[in-house]
């Protein structure tokens, strides 16, 4: 079967992409190592390769206009998987007519003590992870210019919505304690700006992407609606839409720590805190100008994760 969109990896993002491709009556495949995949919509193919090989690579995206790199190993695996399988990609791509647009986030700027995030930022990372981002997407680049695919990327903050991962600051830890009466778990500092991004404005974000030429041999950030909004406004407003009252608790830098020596995600999060003790802010206007999109209404994106999270009970 050819098709035209290949989605890599079926996490929230890559879903996100499958769901905006399936609105537009575009024909996709969605590969993962599996190639098994929940609540899949009619006419979407879902097959298994292993990435890191780069003929399998070739073999699942022959054919395909854009193919998007939502795959990614696990939190704790980064610096040794991660730049082997985007190079496994890329070298797949090579030669082909497929457009690459990948999904990037924030962590290659570094420590930018809250100044409001551009992408014309220099790469500047004390982080191991924040490192590694940096130098793939530096070499994803570097393979655009050199000609070997055409290359696109789309970087998002901290996301939420459906789908939502486990970890996220605005995750299961947020949604399901409140919707079973108890504290959210939140991270450093309530009360400073943090930008979160909507998880179904990302996936729509990297359609647009592939569609456009102009997008083509740099990054843009996905548009945000209020990138200003702290942690605990942003909590308030899901709990009002829970009808609920707000409460949560916050783990600082020494209790990550601590959980850190039990817990191979908070132990790999406890070099991200800086995010979450000052503001952190994302400039999302060059995209937005550039392709005149907006992002969804924040209350409108509230709402329409608490009916995910509602209609998705917690999994045990």
């Amino acid at each position: 079967m050819s098709v035209n969109h290949v989605v890599l990896g079926t996490g929230a993002i890559g879903r996100a992409v499958m769901e905006e491709l399936v609105k537009r009556g575009e024909s996709v495949r969605m590969v993962n190592r599996s190639g098994k995949m929940d609540e899949v919509p009619a006419g979407v193919e879902v097959v298994a390769a292993d990435l890191y090989d780069q003929t399998k690579v070739k073999e699942v995206t022959r054919g395909a206009k854009v193919v998007y790199q939502a795959s990614q190993p696990e939190y704790n695996e980064w610096m040794e998987k991660f730049p082997p399988l985007q190079k496994s990609i890329i070298d797949g791509l090579t030669g082909s007519n497929a457009k690459l647009v990948i999904v990037e986030n924030l962590y290659m700027y570094g420590d930018v003590n809250g100044t409001p995030l551009t992408e014309d930022l220099p790469h500047n990372a004390h982080t191991r992870k924040g490192k590694v981002r940096g130098e793939i997407s530096n070499a994803a680049f570097e393979a655009h210019r050199a000609g070997k695919v055409r290359v696109t990327s789309a970087r998002g903050s901290d996301f939420f919505g459906p789908w939502g991962l486990p970890t996220a600051a605005m995750g299961e830890r947020t949604f399901y304690p409140l919707l079973h009466g108890k504290p959210a778990n939140l991270l450093g500092d309530v009360d400073v700006s943090h930008t979160h991004t909507y998880i179904p404005d990302f996936g729509k974000a990297l359609v647009i992407l592939g569609e456009r030429d102009e997008a083509d041999g740099r990054p843009w950030h996905v548009p945000n609606d209020s990138p200003r909004i702290s942690q605990r406004e942003m909590l308030t407003m899901i709990a009002q839409e829970m009808g609920i009252e707000p409460k949560f608790s916050a783990m600082g830098r020494t209790m990550m720590w601590i959980g850190g020596l039990f817990i191979p995600a908070a132990k790999e999060t406890f070099e991200m805190m800086y995010e979450f003790e000052k503001p952190f802010v994302v400039d999302s206007s060059r995209f937005e100008t550039t392709f005149g999109v907006k992002a969804t209404p924040m209350k409108v994106a509230i709402r329409e994760t608490v009916d995910w999270y509602k209609s998705h009970p917690q999994k045990h």
